[in-house]
């Protein structure tokens, strides 16, 4: 049998190598139309911010040892551009222009995700730049190391942009933000957001949210963003606005899209062709609350779904419960996490739902380096079950956030997680924890536990 993956990178790799250790008669064979496979692009802003260090640092498995060390067929420099069901059969073009076309009994769409390049005047213009793989990151690098640049403007205020500001930080650039859109992380609680907003400015990041971003231009040996009347100068442009699934080869074939355009799936993995799978950031999966359709591109996700591919292709297939959204970043020094809903998106979805905000401390009141933590934990006042919560601070924030994840998974009350036998020592936090803390606040505005 003949598994064909498209795409090498989170989900396809995982994939390909999970079907070789399971099957290792079953010919692998993976199509990447770039050359560089199996990297981490979550470290490509903490890579730039060293000038020192090598983007090729990020290669988590060269192509070399996929195919000397585990046997999979992997071609690079081959790009998939149609898929014939009728056939079971993929055509496409290497990159020296060659025709190539590749049999299937089963296949993988793994095709991830792509930067988001907003559709305003001077976006290809030297200097400006999307992030998202490594030859973004290259690029970038190789911009930085050429001149002396000063100042820099990133349009957008998401994960990927908030870390771009303290990666070119780091870099000694002066930094500007700006957005159309009012609210800086709008899914965050706005007492929340405002302790990351007050955080970006004490380390002298200027924000401009709710400004439409007009042009770009050259101006002399610099670049201007304009955003009338506002003027911002600078030496490099990052546009970090967000991105899309790939998903215009699946439906160029027929498949059904989903979420946010991405690719429809099941729990399986499968799209609407029985024989054809999707996987990684081009995917849709389920959401742990609601149950219904979502796209979060996360890259826990694309490697558990490339394995739950892999197995179901050896004939074990498993099913995937689904995400609860779960994601931490940092700042600076400011870590930010959340995990199920917001308070707006559980209204959204049909909950009754109810919040509360509470401000803790990150170890025991008395012990060394002790700083706020703040929480919002949301739930639905109808049935009393947890539905989200996000915390920030400067200290112990990002692991705490997975005890939540994990009473979602759990399908967990209010009242239930209040009984969480959570560690406690004076250098990890206050006997009481800071979501046990809300916990104990939000369940007062729950119903009656039934006896």
């Amino acid at each position: 049998m003949r598994f064909v993956i498209i795409g090498g990178d989170a989900a396809g790799m995982s994939a390909a190598s999970r079907a070789k250790r399971n099957k290792p008669e079953l010919q692998v064979i993976v199509l990447e139309q770039g050359q560089d496979v199996s990297y981490s692009a979550c470290n490509i802003p903490y890579n730039i911010a060293d000038p020192e260090r090598k983007i090729e640092d990020l290669v988590v498995r060269s192509a070399e040892a996929f195919r000397e060390k585990q046997q999979i067929d992997l071609r690079t420099g081959h790009r998939v551009e149609r898929i014939d069901r009728t056939t079971k059969t993929v055509h496409g073009h290497t990159v020296d222009g060659t025709s190539f076309s590749v049999r299937y009994d089963q296949l993988l769409i793994a095709t991830g995700a792509r930067s988001i390049r907003p559709r305003i005047e001077g976006m290809d213009l030297p200097g400006v730049f999307v992030v998202k793989n490594l030859e973004h990151g290259r690029s970038i690098k190789d911009f930085l190391a050429s001149r002396k640049a000063r100042r820099a403007v990133i349009l957008g205020m998401g994960y990927i942009a908030l870390e771009m500001a303290e990666a070119l930080s780091a870099r000694g650039l002066k930094i500007d933000m700006i957005k159309p859109r009012k609210g800086l992380l709008p899914w965050l609680d706005p007492a929340l957001s405002q302790q990351v907003r007050d955080h970006l400015e004490q380390h002298g990041v200027s924000l401009y949210d709710g400004q439409a971003i007009e042009r770009i231009i050259a101006k002399d040996d610099h670049l201007q963003v304009v955003s009338d009347p506002l003027q911002l100068d600078c030496d490099i442009v990052v546009a970090a606005i967000g991105v899309k699934p790939n998903a215009e080869l699946a439906r160029d074939a027929g498949l059904p899209l989903s979420v946010g355009g991405s690719i429809s799936v099941d729990h399986h993995l499968r799209t609407l062709d029985p024989d054809i799978f999707a996987a990684g950031d081009c995917a849709d999966s389920y959401h742990l609350v609601t149950e219904e359709k979502t796209w979060t591109p996360l890259a826990l996700r694309a490697n558990r779904a490339g394995w739950a591919v892999a197995d179901a292709v050896c004939g074990n297939p498993v099913i995937l419960p689904g995400i609860a959204g779960t994601a931490v970043f940092k700042v600076f020094a400011m870590q930010v996490a959340r995990t199920g809903l917001s308070a707006k998106e559980a209204q959204k979805a049909g909950f009754d739902s109810v919040s509360v905000q509470i401000k803790s401390k990150s170890r025991a009141e008395i012990y060394p380096g002790a700083q706020p933590i703040h929480v919002c934990m949301i739930g639905d006042r109808a049935t009393g079950r947890l539905l989200g919560a996000q915390m920030v601070g400067t200290d112990q924030v990002a692991h705490r956030i997975n005890a939540v994840a994990v009473a979602l998974l759990a399908k967990m009350s209010v009242a239930e997680f209040c009984q969480s036998d959570l560690a406690y020592a004076p250098p990890f936090g206050p006997t009481w924890d800071p979501l046990l803390v809300a916990a104990n606040q939000l369940v007062k505005k729950m119903p009656p536990t039934p006896r």
